[in-house]
């Protein structure tokens, strides 16, 4: 398995994950994550930052030293990195901007939703860049960072990611291979104090349901 690398220097290393391989190691599986592999494939010893869903694709960070690994965990808990996501909804969302403040709470059994009593705090901002005929290509920026956060508020309002196989019915999975959320960029700034924007490329998969979309709108 051959994992892009988007971006290395001496303190991170940036690499875009494919769909159906979990970021980290998983306490309940077969065994095999995007951590593993690369800590094998390079012969070093990486730093967990920060991790996306098994069934997301796209650009994750690692630390290669612990002084880089504290300084980032710091940015990433006092919301100093931009991340913004690609995410293709049901329906179609007819506001081109959507603010979702709801707070969220994980149960045992994984998932995550909506409570306004026990939640944590949670908010995401929702940007429609194309409208198809029965889905909604948005543009999402979490502003915290809760498990399941994009997915669950976009269930919340009543438009799951196409193909997710936990939030949504059947109705929602016919016809799509994967889940449709890509993690697309990152803005941060680097333990050496640069200023760095990443870009993960969109995946033939997903490119390849957005254009049978197309076709099948035109």
């Amino acid at each position: 398995m051959t994992i892009p690398i988007l971006y290395e220097d001496d303190d991170i290393l940036a690499v875009s994950k494919p769909e159906a391989l979990a970021a980290i190691p998983e306490r309940h599986g077969p065994g095999g994550s995007l951590f593993e592999v690369l800590c094998a494939q390079r012969g070093e010893r990486l730093y967990i930052v920060h991790r996306i869903d098994k069934e997301t694709s796209g650009l994750i960070v690692f630390a290669r030293s612990a002084e880089a690994h504290r300084r980032l965990n710091r940015k990433f808990e006092t919301r100093e990195v931009e991340k913004t996501y690609l995410a293709l909804a049901h329906g179609v969302i007819t506001e081109d901007a959507i603010s979702v403040d709801a707070p969220l709470r994980q149960f045992g059994s994984g998932r995550v939703a909506v409570d306004p009593v026990r939640g944590k705090p949670s908010a995401t901002e929702f940007r429609v860049l194309e409208r198809f005929g029965s889905h909604t290509l948005v543009e999402a920026r979490p502003r915290t960072g809760r498990r399941h956060q994009i997915r669950v508020h976009l269930y919340h309002l009543g438009h799951p990611i196409a193909g997710d196989p936990l939030y949504g019915g059947e109705a929602t999975r016919r016809g799509f291979a994967r889940m449709m959320l890509h993690a697309w960029r990152l803005e941060l700034t680097l333990p050496s104090g640069r200023l760095l924007a990443i870009e993960a490329p969109i995946p033939e998969s997903f490119e390849a349901a957005l254009d049978t979309l197309r076709r099948a709108s035109g």
